[in-house]
């Protein structure tokens, strides 16, 4: 399968096989507001996987996963991109490359993008499933919610959001602009979920903490 690992980078390949994005507007994603996230422990240790058909057969240039990779390592204090592939929609190649990033890499974040909308072969959300251990609904609430004050399309949205092992599993839109829009949403809790899932000693002294204290 098509991958980049930290370090010696290849350029994903990607498109956008799922319905309209999530987010309307331009076709340049949203800047993300200023703010500094970072958890107190170590390196949030990040993995992209890019889901489409057509990307895996090279068809289509990716521009979804580095969107995402760029997001990540610019706006996620502390965030390192260790790992970013390209499967096609199958539900067996998406859910090994879950397991793998969970029980052998133990990635502490693993984000697609692309295959949550009502196509045939829109299966991210079935092959996430599959593969958690317990659900996170309240992060896919969440970036649904913020949607939907800019599109109905949002209630087009099938992604999910769950965790395995200490590995938070989160699906975002096909295309470049509603994958960054919408970990934009998510992104304020992300260091704490990631402080939980490690039962880091801090943890708790952030509970009830905003964003601006």
């Amino acid at each position: 399968m098509p991958k980049s690992e930290i370090g010696n980078p290849a350029p994903l390949r990607s498109g956008d096989d799922s319905p309209a994005p999530l987010r309307s507007g331009d076709d340049s994603p949203a800047p993300l507001r200023s703010g500094d996230y970072r958890p107190q422990s170590a390196i949030i240790r990040v993995g992209i996987l890019t889901v489409s058909d057509r990307s895996a057969a090279g068809e289509r240039p990716d521009l979804s996963g580095p969107a995402l990779a760029q997001a990540v390592t610019e706006r996620l204090a502390g965030a390192e991109v260790v790992i970013a592939e390209v499967v096609p929609d199958e539900r067996a190649a998406i859910g090994a490359w879950l397991v793998r990033a969970a029980d052998e890499l133990r990635l502490d974040l693993a984000l697609t993008t692309g295959g949550t909308g009502f196509a045939p072969r829109d299966i991210t959300p079935e092959a996430t499933r599959a593969v958690i251990e317990r659900d996170a609904p309240g992060l896919a609430e969440a970036m649904r919610a913020a949607s939907l004050r800019v599109t109905p399309h949002a209630m087009l949205s099938r992604a999910v959001a769950g965790i395995r092992g200490r590995t938070l599993i989160v699906n975002l839109p096909g295309s470049p602009k509603g994958a960054v829009e919408n970990l934009a949403t998510i992104l304020p809790v992300l260091p704490h979920a990631v402080e939980l899932l490690r039962e880091a000693p801090e943890a708790e002294k952030h509970h009830g903490v905003t964003k601006d204290e």
